[in-house]
C-alpha cells in the first residue's frame, strides 16, 4: 500500500542519515556469499542494464502479473531504489570464479549477518582494474539467466520508462537505466522440488481416477513417501497412500525442452485433461507447496481433508531452466524453488 512504501521510503533515509546504510560513491562490485546446510554459493552483485534485459540478454523464463509488477514498481518509485535484488545465475566461468575465489581468500569480508538460517557475507571490490575485469568477463559471457525475480526486473523496465519518459536530458547512463542483480555460477544455485496439491478430482471416484492415470502412467503402490529421483517419475499422495507413478509416454519426439519438463508433463497428462486445471495460476483448486516444507506437509494437507490429492515432483534442473530460457519460451508457474532466498536490504541501488 502507498502508506507501506511512504513508511519504507522513511526507514530508508533514516538508515542513510544514522550511516546504517552507507552510500558508496565508487563504481563497485560485491561479491555476495551464501552459506547454508553445510553447503556455499558465491556471486557478485552489480547493476544489470535495463537496455540488457529488454534484448533478452538478461534472460527469463517466467511470465509476470501485472498487478504485482505494478505494486513492485509502486515500492520502487516511492523508495527511489532498487532495495530487492534479482537472483540471476550465469555459465559457471572460470576466470571470475578465480576472481572471487581469491577475493575471498584474501579478504575478510566488510558484512556478515545471519538470515532465515543461512550466513549472508558481503565483500567490496572497487580497484578500478578490477571492476573493469568483472565487466569485461560479464560481457564475454554474453547472457545471464533471470533465476528469481522476473517481477523486479519487469518492474525496473517500467521504471526506467517512466523516468527517461519525464527527463528531457536523458542520455542512458542515469542510475535508473540499472537494475540491482546477484548472479551465482549455475552450478552453485540450489534448484528444490516445487509440489502441488490438489483439491478434487474432477466428479471422479478415487479408483476411475487412479485407472485414469494407467493411460500414461505407470502406477505402483510405495510402503514409504515418495520422493522422485528421476525425471519423468511422480510421487502421488492420495486417502493416507503413496503411489510411485512413471510417465509411459515417449518424449523423444519433442522439439522444445519447455515440453518434457516434469510440471508440463503433469500439467498436460493428469492436471489438465483429468482434473480439467486448465490454467494453474488462477485455479483455486490447485495449491504449491515449496520443496523446503517437505513430504511430511503434503500428508499433512491432505489428510486434513482441505486438499484430496498431492503430487511431489523431481526438481527442475538448471540446464532445463537455461534451455528454456534460450528457446524464448515459458516455464509453468511455480516451477522453480530456489533455496536460500536472497537477503533485501543488503546492497541498494539508489535511483539518483
Amino acid at each position: 500500500s502507498t502508506e507501506i512504501y511512504r513508511k519504507g521510503s522513511k526507514y530508508l533515509q533514516k538508515m542513510l542519515d544514522a550511516g546504517v546504510l552507507v552510500r558508496d560513491k565508487r563504481p563497485s562490485f560485491y561479491i555476495y556469499r551464501i552459506e547454508s546446510d553445510g553447503k556455499s554459493q558465491t556471486g557478485f552483485v552489480g547493476a544489470g542494464s535495463v537496455e540488457a534485459y529488454e534484448k533478452n540478454l538478461i534472460r527469463r523464463h517466467e511470465l509476470t502479473r501485472p498487478d504485482k509488477e505494478k505494486d513492485r514498481v509502486d515500492q520502487i518509485l516511492s523508495v527511489n531504489a532498487h532495495t530487492g535484488p534479482v537472483l540471476a545465475v550465469h555459465s559457471s566461468h572460470q576466470p571470475l570464479n578465480t576472481i572471487s575465489q581469491c577475493f575471498c581468500d584474501e579478504n575478510n569480508p566488510e558484512y556478515s549477518v545471519e538470515h532465515q538460517g543461512a550466513t549472508h557475507s558481503l565483500w567490496s571490490i572497487h580497484k578500478p582494474e578490477l571492476v573493469q575485469k568483472i565487466m569485461t568477463e560479464f560481457d564475454n559471457l554474453g547472457v545471464i539467466y533471470i533465476a528469481d525475480g522476473h517481477h523486479r526486473s519487469a518492474a525496473a523496465s517500467r521504471v526506467a520508462k517512466i523516468k527517461r519518459d519525464a527527463n528531457p536530458r536523458h542520455n542512458g547512463r542515469e542510475p535508473y537505466n540499472r537494475f540491482l542483480v546477484v548472479s551465482f555460477p549455475e552450478t552453485e544455485v540450489r534448484i528444490l522440488d516445487y509440489n502441488r496439491v490438489v483439491k478434487g478430482f474432477n466428479n471422479l471416484s478415487q479408483g476411475d481416477f487412479l485407472a485414469a492415470l494407467e493411460n500414461n502412467f505407470r502406477v505402483s503402490v510405495s510402503s514409504s513417501p515418495v520422493r522422485p529421483t528421476r525425471s519423468l517419475s511422480f510421487g502421488l499422495y492420495l486417502h493416507g497412500k503413496w503411489y510411485e507413478i512413471n510417465y509411459l509416454g515417449d518424449t523423444k519426439g519433442y522439439s522444445s525442452e519447455t515440453d518434457i519438463l516434469d510440471v508440463n508433463i503433469l500439467q498436460n497428462s493428469i492436471l489438465s485433461p483429468i482434473l480439467k486445471i486448465g490454467d494453474p495460476r488462477i485455479d483455486p483448486r490447485i495449491g504449491f507447496v515449496g520443496g523446503t516444507r517437505g513430504l511430511s506437509e503434503l500428508e499433512r494437507l491432505v489428510d486434513s481433508g482441505s486438499w484430496s490429492v498431492a503430487f511431489s515432483l523431481f526438481p527442475t534442473s538448471m540446464n532445463q531452466l537455461m534451455a528454456v530460457a534460450n528457446e524464448s519460451k515459458i516455464m509453468p508457474p511455480k516451477s522453480t524453488w530456489f533455496e536460500p532466498k536472497l537477503a533485501d536490504g543488503l546492497v541498494s541501488l539508489a535511483l539518483d
